[in-house]
């Protein structure tokens, strides 16, 4: 291809039949709200656009092949999704994000391929990156490859939202929103109102939210953290406390301080990995952290300093092999072996905060993992895994799909796809991994014990692949029929 030939950008934009992987994200994050105004910069054949707008968001795009005559306008949230990927030159590239972000009153997002794409995509070098077959200009990017060029080109510090997509945030205090968002858990209150109060009734949704914020917190929020709800009781109580008291008097006294102690002592936790996990970026000053956070350090810690002195404790042991490996035998939560402990997506907030911090310093290298099934903590070498088992609830002895490796010391994250693999890794004894309160647990117990009595799971060492597995069940005359075992009289 003579190197003054257009390459033609357009033909890149891809017709999809749901939401883009990094505005789903910034939904599911809460990135993006339906108070938003999102503006997406290249926005391609504008299906997005449409999507959002159809649910009623209120949204618009811009695409120089596209739509090239929309206008350019600021929103609170604008869209650079897997346009900086397409454009062969650096300087336009730059360019273009330093374009997008001016427009972007919160938080600009950007999304570019990752660098192990680059292996089903054929074409011949060119600058940075490669001329596809179709023509067209890719450049892939390794994870911190990007981050490092978005903070030197925007002279900020962005944050990874998942492998090949980051979150910039305008303001520092929507950042450290955000990052505590992601250590803090919002259990339902375990306990119900006993009995039925006319108050209580009269204002039960809200009695109900109030309960919910309670129960994610550990405190009575202020009434600016829930204005609604806050507007309506207050005009019934003299203050959110007399309308948590009643709370607890139809509750239950014993049953509603059982549950405060233990949503206390879980946002402590919470808060402790968010602010071991700050010091990554720089914890903001006491002065200038956003006024949830603030009120959270004064009611769980009395002072932001005693907070950061506990959460230093705990970040400082990150980096001992040994405790780390202490905190992985001592887990309650997981499966245990030799070299790792494996554990459920769902269950990583129940872990002890040493081994949350461990996972959160993997996860800002690597953004959140939407596929991964199963984390796997290394107990010998400063490594956190990120397996996928899209089969884990239905089959009985689900194949690995991928796997993403986070190395902490040498900031290197490693992708492996085993989809196309001819013998790949299986799984046995799903019950260990999840929480005790996992749908389906009883089912996957139930299935080990029978797998046990048939003398399945002796000598484990060749049945830990799909091929080993299956010469296991033929061997013992054996097969599965879903989550049971059969006898097949062959053996």
């Amino acid at each position: 291809m003579d190197s003054a030939q257009v390459i033609p950008r357009h033909q890149t934009a891809i017709a999809r039949q749901h939401l883009s992987k990094p505005l789903a994200l910034a939904m599911a994050d809460g990135v993006l709200s339906a108070n938003s105004t999102l503006f997406d910069y290249g926005c391609g054949r504008g299906g997005d656009v449409a999507r959002l707008q159809a649910m009623g968001y209120t949204a618009h795009g811009w695409d120089p092949g596209h739509s090239p005559n929309a206008e350019r306008h600021a929103a609170d949230v604008v869209n650079l999704g897997y346009v900086i990927n397409v454009i062969e030159d650096p300087t336009e590239r730059a360019q273009t994000l330093a374009s997008a972000w001016a427009l972007a009153r919160q938080v600009l997002v950007v999304a570019a391929r990752t660098d192990w794409e680059a292996r089903t995509v054929t074409g011949r070098r060119h600058g940075d990156g490669i001329i596809t077959k179709r023509g067209t200009f890719q450049k892939f990017y390794s994870q911190e490859e990007l981050r490092n060029w978005i903070n030197v080109q925007l002279r900020t510090n962005c944050i990874a939202a998942a492998p090949g997509v980051f979150y910039v945030f305008r303001q520092d205090a929507d950042a450290q929103s955000f990052l505590a968002s992601r250590t803090r858990q919002r259990p339902a209150p375990t306990s119900r109102p006993r009995r039925r109060q006319a108050l209580y009734d009269a204002h039960r949704e809200d009695m109900d939210a109030l309960a919910a914020f309670i129960a994610s917190r550990g405190r009575v929020p202020d009434p600016g953290e829930v204005a609604g709800t806050a507007s309506r009781l207050l005009g019934v109580f003299p203050s959110l406390k007399q309308a948590a008291a009643l709370l607890r008097d139809v509750t239950g006294a014993q049953d509603w301080d059982r549950d405060l102690t233990r949503a206390r002592n879980q946002a402590e936790r919470d808060l402790l990995v968010y602010l071991a996990l700050a010091a990554f970026r720089g914890r903001p000053k006491a002065s200038d952290l956003p006024k949830g956070l603030a009120l959270d350090v004064r009611t769980l810690f009395g002072s932001y300093r005693a907070a950061c002195s506990k959460a230093d404790e705990l970040l400082h042991a990150i980096a001992d092999q040994k405790a780390l490996n202490s905190a992985c035998s001592l887990s309650g939560i997981g499966k245990l072996t030799a070299d790792a402990l494996y554990v459920h997506a769902t269950a990583i907030q129940l872990l002890d905060p040493l081994l949350r911090v461990y996972e959160g310093c993997a996860r800002t290298l690597t953004g959140t993992v939407t596929e991964c099934t199963i984390v796997k903590f290394s107990r010998i070498m400063a490594k956190v895994s990120y397996l996928s088992y899209p089969d884990f609830d239905l089959a009985p002895h689900p194949a690995l799909a991928t796997s993403l490796r986070a190395d902490l010391r040498k900031l290197d994250v490693k992708y492996t796809d085993f989809r196309k693999s001819a013998n790949p890794p299986v799984l046995h004894r799903k019950e260990a991994f999840v929480p005790a309160d996992y749908p389906g647990r009883d089912k996957f117990a139930r299935l080990t014990k029978q797998e046990e009595r048939a003398g399945l799971l002796h000598e484990t060492a060749t049945i830990g692949t799909q091929t080993g597995w299956e010469q296991r069940l033929q061997d013992r005359g054996y097969r599965l029929a879903g989550h049971r075992v059969v006898r097949t009289g062959i053996a």
